[in-house]
């Protein structure tokens, strides 16, 4: 249970609950206890007047049964009142444990880097906040709850019986040693079987959750059937492990039941030899009786318990794993600034991707004036996406300095230092929401008109304004409902709603026109005056207007100037410019 052990914070956290939880099973146990030396005292009652019986027996022994029989039903109903508020502590104490939980996991997946989540599945991460926390929750609630009852009522009854008679007690508890060795065994089996089914359901949750996020191809390539085939194959290795884990449970049970059986066999029988050596009463008997079927249930339920807890190791486990990682990108600064002016300086960057090995940028130096327009070219894998990644410290650079207003930004705060950054990645994600609040994000603080004056001057408001609902009409799931030109439009009004110091764009106008592409950067010309733009493209017919070109060729600046600078070099750029009129040429001949 070493991995169940790191959840004693949430105990002490929630202590009060849980020491109140823990008289109330106390509480209930004491009269549980009363009722079977209250039948005993009847019996024995009982028994004294029908070996002496006289003519007022029935007329004496009819108050006295009342009698008993009035203790006994208070106490069914003292037992009852304190299960109630023993629920409502420890179960309760549970849930509050869940959600904090939750909230725990949530924000920490929310504070790992990118290098973390490029080695994660989706469905294991859900499978962990999902199924491996309420695993753990029923330990928090129903395996404590009934542990601590279990072991107040077996303290409780094992007292009450040897106070009764020492010899008796150890017949009756003869077989639970044998019972003990069989919970080691199996709970060490349920264990290593819990940690593969948790394992296989987080494969399932992948397949599926990746399948409906890619249904349009699965559909459109015919796989469906494959798909289908696929993830019955998987759900066939879940059942058939659950299965396993069943059978081992289903031995608790009828092993239990069987060594219950035995005792009650042991009480009568050696019961009889002590009624007649007067060392115990008949009533005596009776109680050991009940005491040994009111041990059944609990006594049933260590298998049960065994199980839960078990299980719940083994997910705590998959969950301590992720928990105790640490991000790679460092979180120790501290500056806030009130506002960017927007200077960006790169002094030999270099940087390689951990998981490939993959080295992306080399000794990359170049420098960006404030308030300036620049444009970041290159071919395929030449280091454009990773630059922009860099500059937002989604990774953090192993050589090399990264300046902002001559600052290295590992002195900002993390989160200021993207608060003041638009970023419109090449891979944009809608939400399933309106497209108000895709724009917005979460900020309240965004007026309908800042929205709509984004979207403006993202080239996408006259289109939102010919849907029925305007800016409330919900895009549906990743923005299944728009072109690829209009999402990309939407995430640009996200950034631009956000008054950036610096915005910086990624490839994200490649599903526009070129018309459309031009009446967007003439639009920055009001909306992000005297502020930095980047923008990272492959198009190069629009950039006539920029302070600044960079080109970039295996992660290296290959040239840098304006446009007709770069034109004059006759080089990368200029290639690039031709070679895209050229296609613009042949695809007018086309049409």
């Amino acid at each position: 249970m070493k991995n169940l052990w790191t959840l004693n914070k949430y105990f002490a956290k929630y202590k009060w609950r849980f020491i109140a939880g823990i008289i109330f099973v106390l509480l209930m146990n004491y009269f549980r206890i009363v009722q079977p030396q209250t039948i005993g005292k009847a019996l024995d009652l009982v028994v004294a007047e029908l070996k002496n019986p006289s003519a007022d027996t029935a007329t004496l022994l009819g108050p006295k049964l009342v009698k008993f029989a009035l203790v006994v039903f208070g106490c069914a109903v003292l037992m009852g009142l304190f299960m109630y508020f023993m629920r409502q502590t420890i179960i309760v104490m549970s849930r509050l444990i869940e959600y904090d939980m939750r909230e725990v996991i949530y924000n920490h997946y929310s504070n790992l880097d990118q290098s973390f989540y490029r080695k994660q599945t989706t469905g294991d991460l859900m499978s962990r906040i999902t199924e491996d926390v309420n695993k753990v929750r029923m330990y928090l609630g129903p395996a404590i709850l009934y542990a601590i009852d279990l072991g107040a009522l077996i303290v409780i009854v094992v007292f009450s019986m040897f106070k009764v008679d020492t010899v008796l007690s150890l017949y009756t508890l003869l077989p639970l040693p044998f019972l003990s060795i069989s919970i080691y065994y199996v709970s060490t089996v349920i264990n290593k079987r819990s940690t593969r089914i948790q394992q296989q359901l987080a494969k399932i949750t992948s397949i599926a959750q990746e399948v409906y996020s890619g249904i349009r191809i699965v559909k459109s390539y015919n796989k469906e059937q494959a798909m289908s085939a696929l993830f019955a194959e998987e759900t066939e290795h879940y059942k058939l492990s659950t299965w396993e884990l069943s059978k081992i449970n289903a031995m608790f049970f009828p092993l239990i039941m069987l060594l219950t059986g035995i005792s009650t066999v042991i009480i009568v029988w050696a019961g009889a030899y002590r009624v007649q050596s007067g060392a115990v009463t008949t009533g005596n008997i009776a109680e050991f009786v009940i005491y040994i079927n009111m041990l059944a249930w609990p006594v049933t339920a260590i298998g049960w318990l065994a199980s839960i807890i078990q299980q719940a190791e083994a997910s705590m486990k998959r969950i301590n794993e992720f928990l105790n990682i640490q991000p790679a990108v460092e979180t120790t600064g501290v500056l806030k600034p009130d506002k960017l002016k927007g200077r960006i300086d790169f002094k030999d960057v270099s940087f390689t991707y951990a998981n490939t090995g993959i080295t992306a940028l080399q000794n990359l130096s170049f420098t960006i004036e404030p308030g300036s327009r620049v444009a970041i070219i290159g071919k395929t894998a030449s280091g454009k996406t990773t630059l922009a990644e860099l500059l937002l410290r989604l990774f953090d650079i192993q050589q090399g300095q990264i300046l902002i207003d001559g600052i290295d930004i590992k002195k900002y705060s993390l989160s200021e230092l993207r608060k003041k950054i638009g970023y419109v990645p090449q891979d944009q994600f809608l939400f399933s929401e309106s497209i108000e609040d895709n724009i917005r994000l979460g900020d309240a603080s965004k007026s309908n008109e800042e929205i709509r004056l984004a979207a403006s001057n993202a080239v996408i408001l006259n289109e939102i304004d010919r849907l029925p609902e305007k800016e409330k009409t919900i895009i549906g799931e990743r923005g299944v409902t728009l072109s690829g030109g209009q999402k990309q439009r939407i995430s640009i009004a996200r950034a631009l709603v956000k008054d950036p110091d610096i915005l910086l764009l990624d490839d994200c106008l490649s599903a526009v026109d070129t018309s459309t592409e031009k009446a967007i950067l003439e639009s920055f010309d009001q909306s992000l005056a005297s502020k930095t733009a980047i923008l990272i493209t492959h198009r190069v017919s629009h950039l006539y207007n920029f302070n600044q070109i960079i080109v970039l060729d295996k992660g290296h600046v290959a040239e840098m100037g304006t446009h007709d600078e770069l034109l004059e070099q006759r080089g990368i750029y200029a290639e690039l410019l031709e070679q895209q009129r050229w296609e613009e040429k042949a695809g007018e001949l086309v049409e």
